[in-house]
């Protein structure tokens, strides 16, 4: 089931409501700036990991631009810059998006090593270098 307009203006309505009066404009714009804060550092604790990271990150900066006018223009910026990527990406020889992709998980197999390394102190090439001796 979709969102209908009705229920998109009833939110706006309530927002409206609780902007209206100052303690209930205070109490949303620091219960905005606490959730989508906390979503915005998942998010980033998620990047060099596998999965939804990014996502995350611009989930919590949606959040955040439902109160602050600096996280909108972040937002869209961040749209208009993906955006873009991804229209070049799609203009590219086969071969070129390939390459990308090679380094994209270069870089990505790179910052999961270096965190688990860091993180807890293991070393998973030294580790597979190890099991492959074993088998």
């Amino acid at each position: 089931m979709g969102v209908k307009p009705d229920d998109k203006a009833s939110d706006v309505r309530l927002l409206d409501r609780i902007r209206s009066n100052p303690s209930g404009r205070l109490a949303l714009k620091i219960g905005i700036g606490v959730l989508g804060g906390l979503v915005v550092a998942i998010g980033i604790v998620l990047i060099p990991f596998p999965g939804p990271g990014w996502a995350i990150v611009i989930l919590g900066l949606a959040i955040l631009a439902l109160e602050f006018a600096w996280a909108r223009h972040l937002l869209e910026f961040t749209k208009r810059h993906v955006k873009n990527w991804t229209h070049w990406i799609a203009r590219q020889s086969l071969a070129l998006r390939a390459l990308i992709g090679l380094v994209g998980m270069a870089f990505v197999t790179g910052i999961v090593w270096a965190t688990v390394r860091i993180s807890l102190g293991v070393d998973l090439i030294q580790f597979a270098q190890d099991w492959l001796a074993e088998h």
